[in-house]
């Protein structure tokens, strides 16, 4: 099916946001991919454009053997079968994680989301929605810095201040930035605010 004007120009909106998110999270991303224009988008992908035209696989740029995929389905229903046929391919490329943009994730069956868990903790699928990708939360004027710990820099925050982690500040898993830089339970974020009065705040949060 042929996308309409109203899609393509939604896609192009979606497709920004993804790439200055992963971006922001570490993966290989060249700035045309960013500063591509909506005009520049239809010329890449053409009037016969399918949203699986967009699925694409990504790696970090410290990391060659981190990778990720993004998929669009180009039904609006996702079940079993198009779930399956994703982790297989994960399988076959060797990649562990990846982004599920939907069209409305009301449209995520019952099963689909069972299987999505059984695939846990091995592969990590994140689930996106078209509409929450049309803008960057990230580049809100009120949000701070966000930049998730390593394990050895959780490690030695915790030694240092003799705290244990679900002693510090939490974040919910589901918030926005948390799901913006892909965050995990457990994982520990630096979050660096702007202050007229101290300069620079520096805060700690725990993921639940």
């Amino acid at each position: 099916m042929t996308l309409t004007e109203e899609e393509m120009k939604r896609l192009f909106l979606v497709e920004r946001t993804l790439m200055q998110m992963l971006k922001d999270r570490g993966y290989l991303i060249e700035d045309s991919e960013i500063t591509m224009t909506q005009e520049q988008f239809h010329t890449k992908y053409g009037d016969k454009m399918k949203r699986k035209d967009l699925v694409t696989l990504k790696a970090k740029k410290n990391d060659d053997n981190d990778k990720l995929y993004i998929f669009f389905p180009n039904e609006k229903k996702v079940g079993v079968a198009e779930m399956k046929k994703y982790t297989n391919k994960l399988k076959k490329h060797n990649v562990f994680r990846a982004i599920l943009v939907m069209q409305d994730i009301n449209d995520f069956s019952r099963f689909a989301k069972l299987s999505l868990s059984e695939l846990s903790p091995k592969f990590y699928i994140e689930i996106f929605q078209e509409e929450e990708l049309q803008m960057n939360v990230n580049k809100h004027v009120f949000v701070p810095e966000h930049r998730a710990l390593t394990i050895e820099e959780k490690k030695t925050l915790l030694e240092k201040y003799t705290v244990k982690e679900n002693q510090l500040p939490k974040i919910l898993v589901t918030d926005p930035i948390a799901r913006y830089f892909g965050l995990k339970r457990g994982e520990v974020v630096k979050i660096t605010r702007l202050s007229e009065a101290a300069g620079r705040y520096i805060t700690y949060r725990h993921v639940v």
